[in-house]
């Protein structure tokens, strides 16, 4: 399906530059084009990239583009946008993130472009809405990285807590990537054994909610002591684009779009998704308890909130 796996990338700060180092690194495609408003930095970027490629087992090239040059991609990873780190509400960008995505996603759609859009730019629920609607691709080709980083910290800090590889636990946070995310704790499982069975089993209790404010606010405290945030989501990013090019039929969290999965419909959000050479090609949905399916619906409203005032910006 796939010749020449042709990745572009429009941002290349911090998450851009580590998403063309993560590409590269795990040899996933052959050709990465950089495009940035700053082409300097871009060029930069790409020299800095090709540098590491002496070094690595596989071929890849990196270079400088422009938008029109983007037609011919087969994925395009959109990770431009600033983070206000005063308010800590990755909703506050919403209003820069659109201008952006709608200087530059019609352009591509001109040039030609028929693949894979992979949305980063905050808050990448709403965004990745926009980017299909501004893009006319189908809703599967248009994928947010979403909870993606978040269930994998979710994974990361239930292993601390439970001295357990993170390798063996499933789990996953849903909603919008921001502060209504929700875990799923109800489905955590560790190697097939369901989270209570588990604690029982070693005789240990936790916090849940503890746990939960910890991965919701995990992305705030590692901008507070580096100011920024880029090995996690390049590896995400890496981890769709692979599934898209290897027909992995991964399982994954992603911003995906519902159809009435969940009760919701119309809009992309966190959840549960099998991803391969079709893109999202199933949402799956976890079986939710009461609770759970209230703090759903209140994560969604956010999002559909929000599409409402992104809607008049378009």
């Amino acid at each position: 399906m796939f010749n020449q796996r042709k990745v572009g990338i429009i941002g290349t700060g911090h998450v851009g530059s580590h998403c063309a180092l993560s590409l590269m690194l795990q040899g996933v495609c052959d050709e990465i084009v950089l495009v940035d408003c700053d082409e300097v930095k871009a060029q930069s970027q790409a020299y800095d990239c090709m540098d590491t490629a002496a070094f690595l087992p596989h071929r890849v090239r990196v270079k400088k583009g422009e938008v029109k040059d983007l037609g011919e991609m087969d994925i395009i990873v959109i990770s431009v946008g600033t983070i206000d780190n005063v308010s800590q509400d990755r909703l506050s960008e919403l209003e820069g993130s659109i201008n952006m995505i709608k200087s530059f996603v019609p352009d591509i759609m001109k040039a030609g472009f028929k693949g894979y859009f992979v949305v980063i730019t905050n808050p990448v629920d709403i965004v990745t809405y926009f980017v299909q609607k501004l893009s006319g691709l189908p809703h599967q080709h248009v994928i947010g990285t979403g909870t993606g980083l978040d269930s994998a910290r979710l994974c990361r800090t239930l292993s601390m807590k439970l001295n357990i590889d993170t390798k063996s636990i499933q789990a996953y946070m849903m909603g919008e990537h921001g502060d209504s995310q929700m875990a799923v704790f109800s489905q955590v499982t560790i190697n097939g054994m369901g989270l209570n069975s588990f604690l029982k089993k070693i005789d240990k209790e936790i916090d849940l909610e503890e746990v939960e404010t910890i991965v919701t606010k995990a992305g705030w405290d590692i901008y507070t002591g580096k100011k920024s945030t880029e090995f996690g989501i390049a590896c995400v990013c890496t981890d769709i684009v692979r599934a898209i090019y290897s027909d992995e039929k991964k399982v994954m969290a992603c911003s995906g779009y519902l159809q009435g999965h969940y009760g919701e419909e119309n809009i992309y959000t966190g959840v549960p998704a099998i991803i391969g050479k079709y893109g999202v090609e199933k949402v799956l949905e976890l079986d939710l308890n009461k609770e759970e399916k209230e703090r759903f619906n209140k994560t969604t409203d956010i999002i559909k909130k929000h599409i409402k005032i992104g809607e008049k910006m378009l």
